[in-house]
């Protein structure tokens, strides 16, 4: 899936297509919360079995009463290739390798305070998520996301002037408030590198 196609599904550009993803992924999610990801699992291959059973079936009970010679119904889909060619598994092992090489760089700047602001921030921010981990479990910060995704995108692209003007009101008194605190704490000022 290349980045246009998940941005027309995200801004519901074809209704039904998000829909179903919406849906089925919102399902998902809660049926996760209800049961463990074994029993979920399960349900949802049973499901699939059974409709591609009865579906067959039913294909061959109208070629006897037909007596039609059409073959198997799922010929089409037994022929495609469906293994990951080599290509595809190096590219994507490459960019999940640069990205954990960037995370882990990042960490051991951030953990070994090469910056103490950057490091401040970060320990700010695992504060701030200790209570969010308090508040919600990952399953409900996963439906929260989910949810968001495919929300915010519309009222975002609905809403943008107002959206744009408060947002650039919060970043300026934030960026004030942060030169104000840089400003009376020793040693919290940025080196600027040359």
């Amino acid at each position: 899936m290349d980045a246009e196609r998940v941005v027309e599904l995200l801004y519901w550009r074809d209704v039904k297509t998000s829909g179903v993803v919406f849906g089925a992924g919102l399902s998902l999610l809660l049926s996760l919360t209800l049961c463990s990801i074994v029993s979920v699992s399960s349900y949802i291959t049973l499901v699939l079995l059974s409709v591609t059973i009865c579906f067959r079936i039913y294909k061959g009970i109208l070629q006897a009463i037909q007596k039609s010679d059409e073959g198997h119904p799922f010929k089409l889909y037994l022929k495609q290739d469906v293994g990951l060619s080599e290509e595809t598994v190096h590219k994507y092992s490459d960019c999940a390798l640069a990205w954990f090489n960037t995370t882990v760089i990042e960490l051991r700047r951030l953990f070994l305070v090469e910056d103490l602001v950057d490091s401040l921030k970060f320990a700010v921010l695992m504060w701030i998520l200790t209570y969010v981990g308090a508040l919600f479990n990952g399953l409900t910060l996963l439906i929260l996301g989910l949810v968001g995704m495919f929300s915010f995108p519309i009222i975002y692209e609905k809403y943008k002037v107002q959206i744009d003007h408060y947002v650039g009101m919060a970043n300026k008194r934030v960026k004030d408030i942060i030169a104000t605190v840089q400003a009376k704490v020793p040693g919290l000022k940025r080196v600027k590198a040359d």
